[in-house]
């Protein structure tokens, strides 16, 4: 289910499948030029870094992006067509890509408001649905999800620390959990093994940085 899906750098997500797919690239080593789709979950610039955006888009990318970000998106000189702006708790479909949106914000932190409309992405891709949590706490809305594969933040300060992910984690059993959001910024490998250790035995983790 993570065959060809690495987690590059922070919350930096790349699939190379049918599509080659980017979640919030960060810290991109080379200049790929090679997105089908890039989806963007908030406007921090960790998340959105125009920088990292330029080494993987080309002429035909796709970009999923929140409404505060399309004025900088179209500076970045995408086509008005190739710009997708999400809401949350929506449902949007690329070829056979199903997407759904969920919001993603904090509980009792200041960073990520809810009225932001700030998103974390739930995607299915060949019967497998992979859920890609953005910056966010455990909410009402998160303890719902369904997926396969989920992506959680776990470096707290910004976002949910690994013993919070984890109780997210054994809230949506999940057949495989990967941690994100640390390393770089916030957060360290040992709250990765820490997050890893707090699972409950039958869903598996998936790689650590």
């Amino acid at each position: 289910m993570i065959e060809n899906v690495e987690v590059l750098c922070h919350s930096s997500i790349k699939f190379s499948k049918e599509e080659i797919i980017y979640f919030d690239p960060f810290k991109i080593k080379e200049n790929y030029k090679d997105a089908n789709i890039i989806f963007i979950t908030h406007s921090h610039y960790d998340h959105f870094s125009e920088e990292d955006i330029n080494k993987v888009r080309n002429d035909n990318t796709l970009i999923f992006i929140t409404n505060d970000l399309y004025e900088k998106t179209l500076d970045l000189g995408f086509k008005k067509e190739n710009i997708i702006i999400v809401e949350p708790n929506k449902e949007y479909k690329i070829e056979n890509i199903e997407i759904k949106t969920i919001p993603a914000y904090n509980i009792n932190k200041k960073f990520h408001s809810k009225q932001n409309n700030w998103v974390g992405y739930i995607i299915k891709i060949d019967s497998i649905t992979y859920y890609i949590a953005g910056d966010t706490d455990i909410t009402e809305e998160n303890k719902k999800v369904k997926c396969d594969v989920a992506f959680v933040p776990i470096g707290g300060t910004y976002t949910m620390n690994f013993k919070e992910a984890s109780d997210l984690i054994n809230i949506i059993k999940p057949k495989i959990a990967v941690p994100i959001h640390y390393g770089s910024i916030v957060g360290s490998k040992q709250d990765a093994i820490e997050f890893t250790k707090l699972l409950n035995k039958e869903i598996e983790t998936g790689v650590v940085l």
